[in-house]
């Protein structure tokens, strides 16, 4: 069994040691279990991310894809799962995160705990009890709780308190379902909004699907977050706007 750990990153160079450090320990307690791998997909970064990563990984096994151009996390994410798919086997897991170690390790672990449950997706959230969000402004927090909302009424999801972290784990059979069903457009969009898009085409995919509560801490995070409110807001509208399409497949 494989765990493949799908890390996007766009400049994220002084967070990278601590993350690779935090990889590198769960890849020793899980071996005999499971191998893990890693695939980072550097979006642009100019800070020299890519090169950090090979200078800290170590022992790991890793790999960097990398676009020459930002083009957003939800083309970073589409790259790593179209290199993924003719990898996988059935009894593998991908896990996708945060490149700048806000998405914990100890989170992680209590997820594969959770996939021995018959889950196919599991879902990190702050929103359950025992997560939370802090050192985050408050007017991300209002505007993620009210997205979060209105998405749920948009496109009827509900019984789901997290649509659009990053944090998850996948098993690899849901993810060949979806490659049956959309080929490489798994993900169209090109933003944050992303993640909404294959929460919604796992929901219409009828795969399982359960959380466990996360502690998102910014103050793990080096340098500034990606995320644009306002984009992604408007992100998770166009995505209501064009999901009739996945449904008619």
């Amino acid at each position: 069994m494989r765990l493949f750990v799908l890390v996007p990153v766009l400049d994220e160079a002084p967070n990278i040691p601590r993350l690779l450090g935090n990889l590198m320990r769960l890849a020793g307690e899980a071996r005999g279990e499971m191998e893990c791998r890693v695939v980072f997909v550097d979006d642009g970064s100019a800070d020299g991310t890519a090169d950090r990563i090979r200078q800290e990984a170590g022992s790991l096994p890793v790999e960097v894809l990398r676009h020459e151009t930002n083009l957003g996390p939800g083309r970073a994410f589409a790259t790593g799962f179209i290199h993924l798919a003719p990898l996988l086997a059935d009894a593998d897991w991908v896990a996708t995160m945060e490149g700048d170690n806000t998405s914990k390790v100890d989170t992680l672990r209590q997820m594969l705990v959770r996939r021995r449950e018959g889950f196919e997706v599991v879902l990190a959230s702050p929103y359950m009890y025992g997560g939370g969000l802090s050192h985050t402004s408050l007017l991300r927090v209002v505007l993620s709780h009210g997205a979060n909302g209105l998405i749920k009424e948009l496109l009827g999801i509900h019984g789901i308190l997290t649509m659009s972290s990053f944090f998850r784990l996948y098993s690899a059979r849901v993810l060949k379902r979806l490659q049956a069903r959309y080929g490489d457009a798994i993900l169209e969009t090109p933003g944050f909004e992303c993640m909404l898009e294959l929460l919604a085409k796992l929901i219409e995919a009828d795969a399982t699907i359960s959380e466990v509560a996360m502690p998102l801490d910014g103050s793990q995070r080096l340098g500034r977050s990606k995320m644009r409110v306002m984009r992604t807001i408007r992100g998770y509208l166009r995505v209501f706007v064009i999901g009739r399409r996945w449904r008619k497949r």
